[in-house]
């Protein structure tokens, strides 16, 4: 489409350079208050601007949000992003996706070609690598062996995706984190097209793209279903957001990190709530952080629920563009922002916020978070005492609830002693905390020191350094911190996600019985951003997040039944005692380090041969060809059933009948409880599934890494082992209990008939009856993760609609994308307020003219006949989420719309 310019907005830049003036609506009288509405509020109406073109956005839509007031509004509006970033576990079921799509695509008689990314699509390999090695020099080489002997059909189909598809660009394995090497690398600031500079914006289908933000970057994750649909050429459809100003002021204290500052504000915005909103951070604090302080926030956005957290550009903007040597960009992005208004100074005028918080930096603590989520935050000095009242703590307040008579287990591991908060893995992983040379330096500094006293990490502790890109590993070199990082067994062991994906890799045989044998809780400290039951590592019940240094600090300690502040850490050489100050580096300590040993030369070196710098991958060799040659036999790529049946046109909308209920969860259900990233455990469905295909208990793999495999994703939906399943009094695991059977009489047999089993042996009975089936959830359903197989492995089993009290923002819009319909209870209701217990059937009255946030009525009629009736909200947000309901989910809608035209 050509953009119609209706406000005259297009102009020049510099010679033979436009760009679209935000100024110009100033001048119309359509943005009377540009000046002082928020950056990301004018990034996102320059999209507007610039897209305008009659249809897809209209002078309307420019005006909508020129005139952005702080107050909600109902209102949406189109998105079309830059780019889009995948990771392996997102993008491989995405690109399976788009491979299926182009077999669809040829049964309605449509050309195959047409299903190609049109704007640039990088895919990084970074969650595929797992800790089987560590605490040795070849650790790193060990664990890349492994990689590719688990994944190699994973990468041979990406392999072939690098060759079918334009506009596809695949970062290989062992080069770094998706988010960092967008933060140091992918990341310009500014494009240019046709002449045209604008904004770099982009989508990501992992939670953690907005750690771009702190670049500049306008971004945020989306369900991988929303990325393909971007990738096709389809905008994103946001209803016009909110904006939570966050005001920092002051510095940080001596001894405080960046990361203690993000659990704070992690903590804040959760409890402030705002979900679905835009934080931006403003305020004379901004000029005292570096830009890796900040992209650390940014990439926690999810865990404090935001859609993005978001910083301007300035001064240190540019400074840092130039650090990791892209100086040609820096000075396009200065000239740029500058000229548009988008560049923040200290003078810069407050804009106006829908609502605002403060926080003076100097009041942050040296702090860690958990043990079981990230907004749990808890002070250094009162860890200890956290700990133990967890020990006691029901299960619904996060704890573990321990009886009594299980307090003082204990165990010995050759000749060690083993008890609650013993940590038994301690790794420095995850973008979050990597992307950061002020607390890798620290973390390094940290080691030289507790070396030069004589600390050791205890035995029985699984350490791992796991840098997000290899320029981590360059600096900490030249600084001459490898080698102390390396005595305490710090070896680097891969670059990638590893452990905060869950990928720690077992522990040790003898370890991990006495964990089991004496039902421990056992603990992971990891420097990473999640920390959800489950994910780490099954025998890990406790799981804290902590920066670098203090990640070193708890595993010299062995236990976090310890107060680090006040207590000793160990004993030097002389038996005297060592507290943490006395091994603690000094800011001005690793200031110093850090100016002499991080340089653009670096960064350089690193990404020259970014897309096929590793010779095990370039030696695969792609089948060719535009459709993708599946293997019936694979255990790890098969065509989804998406699209069996497809119709050119969608069936009218129908209520839903005699539905049955597959769980009743409670608050706080991640998408890693809906589907699990981690082990495959070795008694469930999918290790049936698994078993069968010849596949051996040692080459599961991880969940992760069988996303492209509907057949394993379907049976490990809803099969975390830490899911607590109310219809069970919140038995631990996958199960359920299915009313499905039938009686002598051919009725059936709604009480003494329901049989215990796994949710996805039930979905199937369920299926096969015909009976369609839904969840029933708490508050926050599905947060954490962007995870697209969250919302399709529940629509593979036939579920129809999942009835919470409240959605995180991703998994709301993916459960739409997938043809779920999510209803939110009224307010003040719930599943414990309605006596609902998941023996009913339900009637959910969906009618065919569904609109936006609908109130719907539903009807559960229990066991004795009598019947609870209700009102929901139907949350399809906005027109176009009513139309993928419409067409059983946003990849139906973009296949027939593409097979049209």
């Amino acid at each position: 489409m050509v953009n119609t310019n209706s406000f005259n907005a297009r102009a020049q830049l510099a010679p033979g350079l436009q760009y679209f003036r935000l100024a110009a609506l100033k001048e119309a009288g359509v943005a009377p208050n540009l000046e002082r509405l928020p950056f990301s509020i004018k990034i996102l109406l320059e999209n507007l601007l610039r897209h305008e073109d009659g249809y897809v956005v209209t002078e309307k839509d420019v005006r909508t949000l020129a005139q952005w007031i702080p107050k909600p509004a109902e209102v949406e509006i189109p998105f079309t992003p830059a780019r889009v970033l995948l990771q392996d576990y997102t993008g491989v079921p995405s690109v399976v996706d788009l491979a299926a799509m182009r077999d669809a695509m040829t049964t309605v008689h449509g050309d195959p070609k047409k299903i190609n990314p049109l704007v640039p699509v990088h895919l990084v390999i970074d969650h595929s690598v797992q800790i089987d090695f560590f605490g040795s020099s070849m650790a790193l080489q060990k664990n890349a062996d492994m990689e590719f002997e688990r994944n190699q059909e994973r990468y041979e189909f990406l392999a072939w995706a690098r060759n079918a598809f334009q506009n596809l660009y695949v970062v290989p394995p062992a080069t770094g984190i998706c988010h960092q090497v967008n933060l140091e690398y992918l990341a310009q600031g500014v494009f240019v097209r046709e002449g045209v500079a604008f904004p770099d914006t982009l989508v990501g289908a992992d939670s953690h793209t907005t750690m771009i933000n702190g670049l500049g970057v306008l971004g945020w994750g989306v369900g991988g279903i929303e990325a393909e649909a971007v990738m096709l050429g389809q905008p994103i459809y946001i209803l016009v957001p909110q904006v939570i100003g966050f005001k920092l002021h002051g510095k940080l204290r001596e001894g405080v990190t960046a990361t203690d500052l993000v659990l704070t504000v992690t903590q804040m915005l959760r409890q402030k709530g705002v979900v679905d909103k835009f934080v931006e951070f403003y305020g004379t604090g901004l000029s005292a952080m570096s830009l890796p302080d900040r992209a650390t926030i940014g990439n926690m956005s999810p865990d404090y629920g935001a859609t993005m957290g978001f910083f301007p550009v300035d001064a240190e903007t540019i400074d840092y563009m130039r650090r990791t040597n892209r100086a040609e960009a820096a000075a396009l992005v200065e000239q740029y922002t500058k000229a548009q208004g988008l560049f923040r100074t200290d003078a810069t005028p407050d804009p106006e916020f829908s609502d605002t918080l403060e926080l003076d930096l100097a009041s942050v603590e040296p702090s860690v978070a958990g043990p079981k989520r990230p907004q749990d935050r808890v002070s250094l000095d009162h860890l200890k005492e956290q700990f133990e009242k967890s020990l006691i703590t029901p299960v619904k307040q996060h704890g573990f609830e321990l009886p009594q008579d299980q307090l003082q287990n204990k165990a010995r591991v050759d000749g060690m002693e083993l008890k609650h908060g013993s940590v038994v893995i301690a790794a420095i992983t995850s973008c979050t905390n990597t992307s950061n040379p002020s607390v890798m330096i620290g973390a390094g500094l940290l080691a030289k020191k507790a070396l030069a006293k004589g600390l050791k990490v205890a035995p029985y502790v699984k350490t791992s350094l796991a840098p997000g890109s290899k320029v981590v590993t360059d600096y900490l070199r030249d600084a001459g911190l490898i080698e102390p990082l390396n005595e305490l067994g710090y070896n680097v062991v891969g670059y990638g996600c590893t452990t905060c994906i869950g990928n720690s890799g077992p522990l040790d045989n003898q370890l991990a019985n006495a964990i089991r044998d004496n039902q421990l809780v056992a603990v992971s400290v990891l420097s990473g951003n999640r920390n959800f039951e489950g994910r780490i590592n099954p025998l890990t019940q406790a799981n804290y997040l902590a920066s670098p240094p203090l990640v070193i600090a708890y595993a010299l300690a062995g236990t976090t039944d310890i107060d680090l502040v006040h207590e000793p850490i160990g004993k030097d050489q002389s038996g005297q005692d060592v507290f943490l100050k006395d091994i603690w580096p000094t800011q001005q300590e690793i200031n110093e380090t850090l100016a002499r040993s991080v340089k653009p030369e670096q960064f350089a070196k690193e990404y020259a041969n970014v897309f096929d710098g590793n010779e095990r991958w370039n030696a695969i060799s792609g089948v060719e060809g535009d459709l993708y040659n599946w293997n019936d036999y694979s255990t790890y790529i098969q065509n989804p059933p998406y699209f069996v049946g497809l119709t050119p046109e969608p069936k009218p909308i129908q209520p839903i009948r005699n539905a049955r209920v597959l769980g009743v969860f409670g608050d706080s259900v991640t998408t890693d409880h809906i589907s699990p990233a981690g082990s495959i455990a070795k008694n469930g469905p999918a290790a049936q599934y698994l078993e069968e295909h010849d596949v051996a208990p040692q080459d599961f793999n991880q969940y992760g890494t069988r996303r492209g495999n509907h057949e394993v994703m379907m049976r490990g939906t809803f099969a975390n082992i830490r899911i607590k399943n109310q219809m069970l009094g919140g038995k631990e695991g996958g199960y359920t209990r299915y009313f499905g059977q039938q009686s002598a009489d051919g009725g059936r047999q709604m009480d003494e008939g329901a049989q215990e089993m796994s949710i996805y042996d039930a979905a199937m009975k369920y299926k096969a009856d015909g009976v369609p089936v839904i969840v029933l959830a708490g508050k926050e359903y599905g947060t954490g993760s962007s995870r697209d197989w969250a919302a399709k492995g529940p629509a593979l089993l036939g579920v129809r609609a999942a009835i919470a009290e409240s959605f995180e923002r991703i998994h709301r819009s993916n459960l739409v994308g997938m043809g779920i319909l999510p209803l939110q209870f009224a307010d003040g209701e719930s599943v414990r307020s309605l006596a609902l217990d998941g023996t009913e059937t339900f009637d959910i009255d969906v009618p065919t003219d569904l609109k936006p946030r609908q109130t719907i009525n539903v009807t559960a009629r229990k066991q004795d006949g009598t019947e609870v009736q209700f009102k929901t909200i139907a949350r399809a947000d906005t027109p176009v989420e009513v139309d993928y309901y419409r067409n059983g989910g946003i990849l139906h809608l973009v296949l027939r719309r593409l097979a049209k035209s």
